[in-house]
């Protein structure tokens, strides 16, 4: 482990962060930043999934005769469907288009259960719900990409204590997932392998920052990390797009994912968290090939400040050893 301070370049993306560790001997250090509280059952709006939705439940799926889960249309989207796609036009200097896309909500049954305290069976269910979405959103000719994410507690965005997942569907590919497909691409035509196996095989090879493992799924804490405590799963076997995985290989994904956000939960004092999927896009689909889809976890530990403001570059103040030992405590 470092002792002193030392600027990583990301393997994908080519972006510099630094790993600080003598930041973590501030006071206050890995506190929440917001207090998560448990909200009412009564009076929750996603008790009644369809007065929380302008339109009726896009998808559902049932246990027995009620409903485990359903998928709706956010009443508040930040992008809308139209009969027709974006125009992208000038206006003086810049470039703009229309927000047209999908903004939808999955819901969960339970009120209080989290993702990692959900059963397999149930987690499973909602990672089918999203390929579910995802499959019939490739139909539309308006899309170039589908963000998948969920935001637990007030921290990482979340309005609502009730878990919910979103899933966003927009004209143009994200800046962040353009810089990691380029990245991808860049080390594919050096090096003639995908570069997330690449990581994937050294961090297997010296187990100094692996998490969690299974058959089918790793957890690491990336050399790299931007944030402290920090946690990617990847599929094992090179899988570029989310959407062509099959049962069992989400599945496996899905237990590492549990177990990952199980030890941020026991081994950090609960804090919020975001997590979310990258995968390649959808558009020009045989340029992508070289990317492998993956679960980004980021526990809400720290607040970018001037410097990170002020530069892109982000200070991690916990050495990614040090975060995937303490996060392979079992209890």
């Amino acid at each position: 482990m470092i002792q002193s301070s030392e600027l990583r370049q990301d393997l994908v993306s080519g972006d510099w962060i630094v790993i600080a560790p003598g930041r973590a001997n501030r006071s206050g250090k890995f506190k929440n930043i917001l207090s998560r509280k448990p909200a009412l059952l009564k009076g929750c709006v996603f008790e009644n999934v369809e007065t929380a939705s302008l339109k009726k439940p896009i998808l559902t799926y049932k246990d027995g005769k009620e409903w485990s889960l359903q998928i709706i249309e956010n009443k508040f989207p930040a992008f809308t469907h139209h009969d027709v796609c974006s125009v992208f036009k000038k206006t003086g200097p810049y470039t703009v288009t229309d927000g047209v896309g999908h903004h939808d909500l999955v819901v969960t049954r339970d009120h209080h259960k989290d993702f990692p305290s959900l059963h397999k069976e149930r987690a499973n269910q909602v990672f089918e719900a999203f390929r579910d979405r995802y499959l019939t959103l490739l139909e539309d000719p308006c899309l170039a990409y589908i963000s998948i994410f969920h935001n637990w507690g007030p921290s990482a965005g979340a309005s609502v204590y009730h878990p919910h997942y979103q899933i966003i569907s927009i004209p143009v590919v994200p800046p962040d997932i353009q810089h990691s497909l380029e990245g991808s691409r860049r080390f594919f035509k050096k090096q003639k392998a995908c570069v997330h196996c690449a990581m994937i095989a050294w961090e297997l090879r010296t187990k100094k920052r692996v998490i969690f493992q299974n058959e089918g799924a790793v957890a690491v804490a990336p050399f790299f990390s931007r944030a402290p405590f920090e946690v990617r799963v990847f599929p094992k076997p090179h899988l570029p797009y989310f959407e062509n995985s099959y049962d069992h290989q989400i599945e496996y994904v899905v237990e590492a994912l549990q177990e990952s956000l199980r030890r941020v939960k026991r081994n950090l004092n609960d804090p919020d968290y975001n997590f979310f999927i990258h995968t390649a896009p959808l558009i020009e689909r045989s340029r992508y090939i070289n990317y492998h889809w993956h679960v980004e976890v980021i526990p809400k530990l720290s607040i970018f400040a001037g410097f990170e403001l002020s530069t892109g570059l982000e200070i991690n103040p916990v050495d990614p050893d040090l975060a995937a030992a303490i996060l392979r405590k079992k209890k």
